[in-house]
């Protein structure tokens, strides 16, 4: 039997003006909000409905991101982001992502992240959803 596929979401961003510098190349701060966009909407795939946990303050919070920069995007280019579901550990878990011009196999950004779930306001770091083990095991570390 095949393992499940990790949840993945692409999503399309053009560069605009306010992204980049004088130049026309894109801000490190603007591939960081491309992922943080892409990042929410696969949060919801996964089935992180972030207004419901907010109601109960329950935030999913970035701990960590590695990033690479290997090329600049311009003003102008139009971006596809990749992201999924990388790893999974008892309180935090892991996505990446990649950035490519659209229509190229050039990777502009390669990102990881982690993130925890947090309980607020005391910031007190939650177990992932049990389902998740049921869902994608093979995302599972075996040494938590």
């Amino acid at each position: 039997m095949n393992a499940p596929e990790s949840p993945s979401l692409e999503t399309t961003e053009e560069v605009m003006f306010f992204d980049t510098d004088a130049g026309g190349v894109v801000h490190n701060i603007a591939y960081l909000r491309f992922i943080e966009t892409c990042r929410t909407r696969l949060a919801a795939r996964i089935g992180m409905d972030i207004p419901a946990m907010m109601a109960v303050q329950q935030y999913p919070v970035v701990v960590r991101t590695e990033i690479d920069y290997r090329r600049p995007a311009k003003f102008g280019d139009t971006l596809t982001i990749h992201g999924w579901l990388d790893e999974l550990e008892r309180a935090r878990f892991w996505c990446r992502f990649e950035i490519r011009r659209t229509g190229d196999d050039a990777i502009f950004v390669a990102c990881r992240q982690a993130l925890a779930l947090v309980q607020l306001p005391k910031g007190k770091p939650l177990r992932l959803p049990a389902e998740w083990r049921a869902k994608w095991p093979h995302l599972f570390r075996v040494n938590e």
